[in-house]
Formats: structure tokens, sequence, C-alpha cells
């Protein structure tokens, strides 16, 4: 047997255009707009709480001075620019 987790309303406030689009995806997905808004806010949440952990681990990191050197800088840089070059080029073909 499922059991559910207790619901609570929030309601928001959107603009007029965010309410259509929002009201064509559920129609187009046949899920319903609190599904959808549901679904947003986690991902949002989760989005955060990831940003502030690292952030978190970031500042523990300095305060015991870990940083990185030049070149393990160098390395990270290379490897967002080659991860970006391969997006641009596979968008291309």
């Amino acid at each position: 047997m499922r059991t559910t987790t207790p619901k609570t309303s929030v309601p928001i406030r959107m603009s007029e255009e965010d309410k259509e689009r929002l009201d064509a995806l559920a129609a187009a997905t046949g899920r319903s707009r609190s599904h959808h808004l549901t679904e947003a806010v986690r991902r949002y949440i989760a989005e955060e709480n990831w940003q502030l952990e690292k952030i978190s681990q970031g500042l523990a990191e300095a305060d015991r001075e870990e940083f990185a050197d030049d070149a393990e800088i160098e390395a990270e840089m290379r490897g967002i620019i080659a991860d970006a070059r391969a997006k641009r080029d596979a968008r291309a073909s």
C-alpha cells in the first residue's frame, strides 16, 4: 500500500504569459499545473541546496588554506573549454 506525504498549498503569483505557457505544458503532457510547479520547485531547491553545499565546502577549504595551484586551475579550465567546444561542434553537425 502506498503512503502519501501530506501536502500543503502555496499560492504563487506569475505573469499571465507564464501561466499560459504552464497551461500549454500541462495540456501537452497530460499533467496538472500543480505537478509541473511541484517538479520545478523540487529541482530549484535541489540546485540551490547543491550550490550552498559547494559554497560551504569552498569556504571550509579556504579556512584550511587549501587552494588550487596554477596547474590545477589550468587543467580545469582546459577541460571546461574542451567540453564547450565539443558541445558547440555537436550542435554544428
